[in-house]
């Protein structure tokens, strides 16, 4: 077995030996999901004929009784663990979620009564601090120095409201310059820990902007994009999806076209080439942009005039944009190398 496993294992064991009667072994056993899967206070209160409220009261009860032993240093096994605990959320930022943690701790994806044995040992710990889940906060688990559950959560909440000011994601580096934090990793630690907080390609936003979440196939489509920022082919952007960082990537080219063309953020401005309307770029044929340009000059333009602006928002052959200056009932030919609107 791996060494930090063996010590984290003997640090449970020795935990659980100071708690003398097997009733309440079995309630903090159970209610941490040390065996496996965490169970919830009703179900435990059914198993042992006990009301809700009173496994609760014992629950809260054990754990005191740890902390106390914990702190007249009579798990003797504890002191190894902590080390380790410590020793790695120095290198991740001083705290970090349950997850992160147990991954980092055991060198691969933790299962899920590794990642429930750190929590419950920090749970009593006098060097570490504990988070709670919750709808705002993931489970987590911290450096005791860098301060109680309150204070974490207060800087958690800080990083939110600043990125809900600025009304769009941020890198790392953005939040530096406005928080006053050590480095920019304790503000990834610290971010981590919301719920309300999303990351992608370095930069962080709330979890319901499609620029940090994307959830379907167009906030995809919008990212690549976005990212790139330049209009691409959309067999192009379905293979950026398929090489991403996304949770789901597994698209076909044809359900990309097809959101392509449903969504008004996406203008086709070349045979399957697609920009942002963001970038200035407006739905329309080739007449249509031509007849735009034309009414926002107060002067004729010449057809190389007319050819770059078009240029500019659409990838097209010259020869395209020629032929549709044809059109006499839209376009007037006023000399040789000049037009104007009919």
């Amino acid at each position: 077995m791996d060494q930090n496993a063996e010590i984290l294992k003997n640090a449970i064991s020795g935990s659980l030996k100071i708690i003398e009667q097997d009733r309440e072994k079995e309630i903090i056993s159970r209610r941490f999901g040390l065996n496996g899967t965490k169970e919830t206070l009703e179900q435990i209160g059914e198993m042992l004929s006990i009301t809700r409220e009173r496994v609760r009261q014992l629950e809260k009860a054990i754990l005191i009784r740890l902390q106390i032993s914990a702190e007249e240093n009579k798990i003797p096994e504890l002191a190894s663990a902590e080390k380790i605990l410590i020793r790695n959320l120095t290198e991740m930022g001083r705290v970090a979620k349950i997850t992160d943690l147990a991954d980092k701790v055991y060198g691969k994806a933790a299962t899920p009564s590794q990642k429930t044995g750190i929590y419950f040992i920090a749970t009593f710990s006098k060097a570490l601090t504990v988070v709670e889940e919750n709808d705002k906060y993931n489970a987590a688990v911290g450096i005791a120095e860098y301060g109680d559950e309150k204070a974490i959560r207060t800087k958690v909440d800080e990083i939110v409201k600043l990125i809900k000011e600025t009304k769009q994601p941020m890198s790392l580096d953005e939040l530096d310059s406005k928080l006053n934090y050590e480095h920019p990793d304790h503000i990834k630690a610290i971010a981590s820990i919301s719920k309300l907080l999303a990351t992608l390609n370095g930069m962080w936003g709330l979890t319901k902007w499609p620029a940090v979440n994307p959830k379907n196939i167009r906030d995809k489509i919008f990212v690549i994009l976005e990212t790139k920022k330049e209009p691409m082919h959309f067999s192009e952007i379905a293979k950026e999806i398929k090489d991403s960082n996304f949770k789901r990537k597994n698209v076909t080219i044809q359900a990309i076209h097809n959101e392509l063309i449903k969504d008004s953020r996406f203008i086709l401005i070349g045979r399957g080439i697609y920009a942002l309307s963001s970038w200035g770029y407006k739905k329309g044929t080739i007449s249509d942009i031509i007849k735009s340009i034309l009414e926002k000059s107060d002067k004729a333009l010449t057809r190389e005039e007319i050819v770059k602006q078009v240029l500019k928002v659409r990838k097209v052959k010259e020869t395209t944009i020629l032929l549709n200056l044809q059109n006499k009932k839209l376009f007037k030919k006023i000399d040789k190398n000049s037009y104007t609107l009919a």
